[in-house]
């Protein structure tokens, strides 16, 4: 079991190194874009499904009550966590609605849309990026396996890859807590961390 326990954390560090090493020009090009975006009073909204939709309550979290002393509160918001919401749009229209009809009350011009799926084929991750893209969000995706539709529909889209949720979903942790860091160094915060 122990032998398991180092391989399993060896392909996650690998991983992660792997898209890290690909990315991180891309990853500091988003910072900086995010961090215009949020000067100019623009808002984050998040978005996933399952462990996804922990993962978008995660970095609203992050950027709306920033652990770090010094740091700066950053308007985001999970779109994933009002479940009356969610149900009553599911029952009444579609899941495959339960973010774009959110997105088309609460966001305008100028914001952003995260969206974060381990496939990059959920409907209603799909309807949201497509939605963003009309409404004139900045569109942003976390995706792994062969990225899905996300690339197509997304600014800026990292693509994990790997076909194990796992790996992905360990990767898209790194990626949000990095870029979170990054955004606050773009806005002129130390870089502490």
């Amino acid at each position: 079991m122990t032998g398991a326990v180092l391989r399993k954390a060896r392909e996650s560090a690998a991983v992660k190194e792997e898209f890290f090493a690909a990315e991180a020009p891309r990853v500091a090009a988003l910072a900086e874009r995010m961090a215009a975006a949020f000067g100019g009073g623009a808002r984050l909204w998040v978005m996933g499904n399952g462990g996804s939709a922990t993962d978008a309550q995660h970095v609203a979290v992050e950027f709306f009550h920033p652990i770090v002393e010094k740091r700066r509160p950053l308007p985001a918001a999970a779109l994933v966590s009002d479940p009356a919401l969610l149900t009553a749009i599911a029952n009444d229209r579609d899941f495959a609605k339960v973010f774009a009809d959110q997105l088309a009350v609460l966001a305008r011009p100028g914001d952003m849309a995260l969206a974060i799926s381990t496939s990059g084929k959920s409907p209603n991750l799909v309807q949201a990026l497509e939605a963003a893209r009309r409404l004139e969000l900045l569109t942003i995706a976390f995706t792994g396996k062969d990225g899905g539709r996300f690339p197509a529909l997304a600014d800026h889209c990292f693509v994990v890859p790997s076909f194990s949720i796992h790996r992905i979903q360990e990767t898209h942790v790194a990626l949000y807590h990095i870029l979170w860091d990054c955004v606050h160094v773009a806005l002129g915060e130390d870089d502490v961390l």
